[in-house]
C-alpha cells in the first residue's frame, strides 16, 4: 500500500483468522507503508503495540522502519503469489540460536518445567497458568509437548487486513440520505420541536455524527490510511493541537498516517479475561521527512481517543 500526497483514504477490513493464534498478549499490527518516490523506503513497516490490560493502554507504542530494495534481511524480487504448500509442521518453539520460548506467549522462556524438563516458560505466572490448563495432565507426553502449542483463549487471534480505496461520494448525497432517513425515523415532529432541536445540537454531536456518516458506507472498516489526510474523530474532545504531537527527533514535524477504528476490538475479542482494552480513536502520527534510519527501527507517535459519553 503506497500513499504518495494526500488523497482518498485507504481502508482496511479484516478477510480472515489463520488456525494459529499470535504468541503475545499485545496485539501487534503492522502495516506495510513504502512511499514510491523514494528509495531508501521501498521497504516501510508501521509497528503499533498496544496490550489488553487496560493500565497498559496509556503505553501505546508505534515503530517505524524502512529499506530500500536491496538489503540485507529480504529477498530482491517479490515473494512467490502461489500460497504455500500446508504441511504438518507446527510452529517450533525453538529458535536456531538455540534459545527456547515460552509455551504461553512465546516470549524467551529460560524457565522449565520442573518435572519434564521440556516445557519452557518466560515466568512462573505463566507456568501456573499452562500446568493448570493442560499441561499437568501433558507433561510426561514428549510426543504431545514436541507437536502441540496449547492455546489457553487470551492470545489475541490474528487476522489479514486487506486494502481497498474508500468510494467518493459527494457530501450532497450523503447528507440528503442522513435528513431523508432522520425525517423519516421522526415521522410528524412539530417544526417548532426540530427548530429547537438544532439550536441545541452541539459540537460534539456534530461530530459524532460526522464519524458515523464517514464509517456508515462501509461500517466494517478497521482501519483509514492517508499519510498527510486529516483523521476522523470520534469525540470533539480530547482531539490534538499542533503542540500535541511531538516533533521527530530529527526535528521534522510529524503528519497523521492512519487510524484504526474501534471496530477493530469485535474481532480482537479483547474482553475474553474481563479485562478489555478499549479505544475509540487510534491516530498515527509519522515524521514527515520519513527520515533515513540505517536497519534499525525509529519510534513515532500515536494519540488515542476514547468514546465520550454523550447526554
Amino acid at each position: 500500500m503506497a500513499v504518495a500526497r494526500p488523497g482518498p483514504a485507504e481502508l482496511g477490513f479484516v478477510e480472515a483468522a489463520p488456525a494459529w493464534r499470535l504468541r503475545s498478549e499485545q496485539f501487534p499490527s503492522k502495516l506495510y507503508a513504502p512511499l514510491p518516490d523514494r528509495a531508501d523506503t521501498f521497504h516501510r513497516g508501521l509497528f503499533l503495540f498496544c496490550c489488553r490490560v487496560p493500565p497498559c493502554c496509556a503505553g501505546l507504542r508505534v515503530f517505524r522502519n524502512q529499506l530500500p530494495r536491496k538489503n540485507d534481511f529480504y529477498s530482491y524480487e517479490p515473494p512467490s503469489e502461489d500460497p504455500p504448500q500446508e504441511t504438518a509442521e507446527s510452529v517450533c518453539l525453538q529458535l536456531k540460536s538455540g534459545a527456547h520460548l515460552c509455551r504461553v506467549c512465546g516470549c524467551l522462556g529460560p524457565k522449565t518445567c520442573s518435572r519434564c524438563h521440556k516445557a519452557h516458560y518466560c515466568s512462573k505466572e505463566h507456568q501456573t497458568l499452562d500446568w493448570r490448563l493442560g499441561h499437568k495432565q501433558a507433561c510426561t507426553q514428549s510426543e504431545y509437548l514436541d507437536r502441540t502449542i496449547p492455546d489457553h483463549n487470551f492470545l489475541f487471534p490474528e487476522f489479514e487486513i486487506v486494502i481497498e480505496t474508500e468510494d467518493e461520494i459527494t457530501r450532497e448525497v450523503v447528507e440528503k440520505e442522513n435528513e431523508s432517513e432522520i425525517i423519516e425515523s421522526m415521522g410528524e415532529a412539530p417544526e417548532e420541536e426540530l427548530d429547537s432541536m438544532a439550536k441545541h445540537e452541539s459540537k460534539e454531536d456534530k461530530i459524532f455524527q460526522k464519524f458515523k456518516t464517514k464509517i456508515a458506507l462501509e461500517p466494517e472498516q478497521v482501519l483509514r490510511y492517508g499519510r498527510g489526510i486529516a483523521p476522523i474523530w470520534i469525540s470533539g474532545e480530547n482531539i490534538p493541537q499542533e503542540k500535541d504531537i511531538p516533533d521527530c527527533p530529527c526535528g521534522a514535524k510529524r503528519i497523521f498516517e492512519f487510524q484504526v477504528m474501534p471496530q477493530l476490538l469485535n474481532y480482537l475479542k479483547a474482553d475474553r479475561l474481563g479485562k478489555s482494552v478499549d479505544w475509540g480513536v487510534l491516530a498515527v502520527f509519522t515524521c514527515a521527512e520519513s527520515c533515513r534510519l540505517g536497519i534499525g527501527y525509529t519510534e513515532e507517535f500515536v494519540w488515542k481517543q476514547d468514546i465520550t459519553d454523550t447526554p
